[in-house]
């Protein structure tokens, strides 16, 4: 059974929402030099960078888009190939192709049947 390993929360102004969120709930906030992305980290983790307490995920801030307007979660997958063709073949759509984020794994997104957006992960190696 494949399971929510992440949430992403689109924002307008980033410093904006850092400040907002980590206000209200102490969240420790990272920024991912070249990339448009802020990582929350909502709970400890360990050298793996996975949360250590069980059944707790972690998340990020990125910017809105017109495809990505609300919050979204992410699953993890053995293949995102492979779940990106099922979404097809069950009437979901993709939003972001697979994408590489260097050899940490891969994410994309699609739109359920529902017509909500929702993320993928996988893992390099």
């Amino acid at each position: 059974m494949d399971k929510v390993v992440h949430f992403e929360i689109p924002v307008d102004d980033l410093d904006r929402a850092k400040g907002f969120y980590n206000s209200i709930f102490g969240w420790k906030l990272e920024d991912f030099p070249g990339m448009e992305y802020t990582g929350i980290t909502t709970v400890a983790v360990g050298e793996d960078r996975m949360p250590t307490e069980r059944g707790a995920i972690n998340g990020g801030f990125m910017a809105r888009t017109a495809k990505l307007t609300a919050p979204n979660v992410t699953i993890a997958v053995a293949s995102i190939d492979e779940a990106l063709g099922k979404v097809e073949t069950n009437g979901g759509s993709i939003v972001t192709p697979r994408t590489e984020i260097g050899d940490m794994g891969s994410y994309a997104h699609f739109t359920d049947s529902e017509g909500n957006v929702v993320g993928l992960w996988q893992n390099a190696g």
